[in-house]
């Protein structure tokens, strides 16, 4: 691709994207984790509308998307990603100056711009848009940095919480945006992408070999797929310590355990990469929502199986975060991709933008057990998608199932 000539090195575009996605899911998605209960309490506003501030982001975040999409797609995704970080920086600034619950939740519809421009589906469309079909290692490797934004950033904003209270919380992920991320993307990124004409022989001809016009059904179910592994996560990501409190464990217990599911995202990850080359990313997809049911169910069987049940959940969805990038990618090849992402995230960041709520009246009216139930069942479904996913593209003779 002479087009790239002076692009920075993959390996530090890699490390900078892998960088800003710890940064970017520590500063908004999992922060209510840690400090939803300390804000309904220092303020007395309800908790199902401090939770729900997220709801509201990622349902912004849903809405864009498509947008997102179709803008890394034309121009890259350096300016998008800064934007991100911009708005994520802006609006924790509107969380900790917030003097009301309105703008509190304006602070979070803010957070929801930079989180739809920022986290995985832009990411993964920028390295998608930069490197073609050869992306999906990329991918993999990003995901390994991504895993660990709870494991690095709970703990993290326990300590904030505890030292400097959650305002002040707000305000150190404020400038870690502002003041780190926004500028490791303008700085490090490329102004220009490569153009649709200088694309590789290889990846021309592995574009050919993939169907051009993916059938309503294949795009139905993996939509479907994408979007009820991320309202299982996203109502986890919120309630799980939570869950595990109503089990009498200490906030700082339920922390240390809830840590687990970082490394067990890692952990799988770096077998993926080891040996993604010898299989389809349908296998990975599979693979994740078995774990995901087997984490779940364990979950809500309780202790002691609750580390073995950690284990299994963050295996799961690491490989999902990884089968979320790389099946579009080997199903549907480069061209469009970043689009594509766009479309795909759209309903799951809508569906996610519902979870946590849905998941606070089910923890209301069904306590913790039954919630862990529900989520046992729909992960269940899922596992029956992703094996109805992998039966319509083996009968599809336009679709090849071999490692991409």
């Amino acid at each position: 691709m002479s087009s790239m000539a002076g692009m920075r090195g993959r390996g530090i575009i890699i490390t900078v994207l892998g960088l800003t996605q710890i940064m970017a899911w520590g500063s908004s998605y999992y922060l209510p984790a840690v400090i939803a209960p300390a804000v309904a309490r220092d303020t007395s506003w309800p908790l199902a509308w401090v939770v729900g501030g997220l709801s509201l982001g990622l349902l912004v975040a849903g809405l864009i998307s498509p947008r997102v999409g179709s803008s890394i797609e034309r121009h890259g995704g350096r300016n998008v990603l800064a934007f991100s970080a911009f708005c994520i920086g802006a609006g924790q600034i509107g969380l900790a100056a917030a003097p009301s619950l309105p703008v509190y939740i304006g602070a979070w519809l803010v957070i929801g711009l930079g989180m739809g421009a920022g986290l995985y589906d832009a990411a993964f469309a920028t390295l998608g848009r930069l490197y073609g079909n050869s992306a999906r290692s990329a991918i993999t490797t990003l995901t390994l940095f991504g895993g660990l934004a709870s494991t690095v950033c709970w703990p993290i904003s326990a300590f904030l919480l505890s030292t400097i209270g959650w305002r002040g919380a707000c305000l150190a992920y404020a400038a870690v945006q502002l003041l780190i991320a926004l500028p490791l993307y303008l700085t490090l990124l490329p102004r220009r992408v490569p153009q649709r004409s200088a694309a590789s022989d290889v990846d021309r001809n592995a574009a050919a070999a993939r169907p051009v016009n993916p059938s309503l059904p294949v795009m139905a179910l993996l939509a479907s797929t994408i979007t009820l592994a991320a309202v299982i996560s996203s109502t986890l990501s919120v309630h799980l310590l939570s869950i595990l409190q109503a089990g009498d464990l200490a906030l700082a217990a339920a922390v240390g355990l809830g840590a687990l599911v970082g490394p067990s995202q890692v952990t799988a990850r770096a077998v993926e990469m080891m040996i993604a080359r010898y299989h389809h990313p349908i296998w990975t997809k599979l693979a994740s929502a078995s774990f995901v049911a087997i984490g779940v169910l364990a979950l809500w069987a309780g202790m002691p199986a609750v580390p073995v049940a950690l284990g299994f959940y963050g295996a799961g969805i690491g490989l999902e975060s990884i089968a979320r990038g790389t099946l579009p990618l080997a199903l549907f090849g480069p061209s469009g991709y970043a689009k594509l992402m766009g479309r795909l995230a759209m309903p799951s960041l809508i569906a996610q933008a519902a979870a946590p709520s849905i998941g606070a009246v089910l923890m209301q009216w069904t306590g913790a057990q039954g919630t862990l139930a529900v989520l046992g069942g729909l992960a269940l479904f899922n596992v029956v998608l992703a094996w109805s996913l992998r039966w319509l593209l083996v009968r599809d003779r336009g679709v090849h199932l071999q490692p991409g």
